[in-house]
């Protein structure tokens, strides 16, 4: 029904930027919250980020708090995740995953999200 596909990983040098997307087809993608998060090797599923439908309201997680910025095209189907000042603890697969539930709140949980992509490799060398 829905399928996500994530794009724009690869490796970058500590304090280098690089900009993921999620494209998205299926169900209507502008009436959900999509989110995104990373798991590193040996290592949960993480949060990262979320955007409401609009993109009035958005999410962090502490550790990216001001450096990663969450943003939506509804028009292009598309979200992105802008990563700048890079770091080596940011090394992890980079899911998107989309909440086909109306909540009032920005979900952070992962069995909140009903759709994931494949996922895409960030490495981050020091």
């Amino acid at each position: 029904q829905v399928q996500l596909v994530e794009s724009g990983g690869g490796l970058v040098q500590a304090g280098g930027s690089l900009r993921l997307s999620c494209a998205a087809s299926g169900r209507t993608f502008s009436s959900y919250t999509m989110g995104w998060f990373r798991q590193a090797p040996g290592k949960g599923r993480e949060f990262v980020a979320a955007i409401r439908w609009n993109g009035g309201s958005t999410y962090y997680a502490d550790s990216v708090k001001g450096r990663f910025t969450i943003s939506r095209d509804n028009a292009k189907n598309t979200v992105y995740l802008q990563m700048n000042s890079l770091k080596p603890e940011d090394t992890a697969i980079y899911y998107c995953a989309t909440d086909h539930d109306s909540r009032r709140y920005i979900p952070i949980i992962s069995a909140e999200y009903d759709y994931w992509g494949q996922g895409t490799q960030v490495t981050v060398s020091s």
